[in-house]
């Protein structure tokens, strides 16, 4: 394989792990708005019940998503396979 190929992938799987990284991050304010401040989220979203369950929910998926984003950074700049694996 020529090594303009593997340097290409390795920027374009740093960069898709980058955007996922952001999405956990977003995921992440979004649930910590949603736990803080649910009256200012129940102006949006007329599900009442669903808020304390929801926010909590966001909480994890964003953390599980920005922590498997962050190490999938790691490992696409250090060529890292375990990392790129997990």
């Amino acid at each position: 394989v020529p090594m303009g190929v593997l340097s290409c992938m390795k920027y374009l799987m740093f960069i898709f792990n980058v955007l996922v990284f952001a999405g956990g991050i977003c995921l992440v304010g979004v649930g910590v708005w949603v736990a803080v401040d649910p009256a200012g989220f129940q102006d949006i979203v007329a599900a009442k019940p669903v808020l304390s369950v929801g926010a909590y929910l966001l909480l994890a998926v964003g953390i599980a998503l920005s922590l498997l984003g962050f190490l999938g950074c790691c490992g696409a700049l250090r060529r890292s396979r375990p990392l790129l694996l997990l």
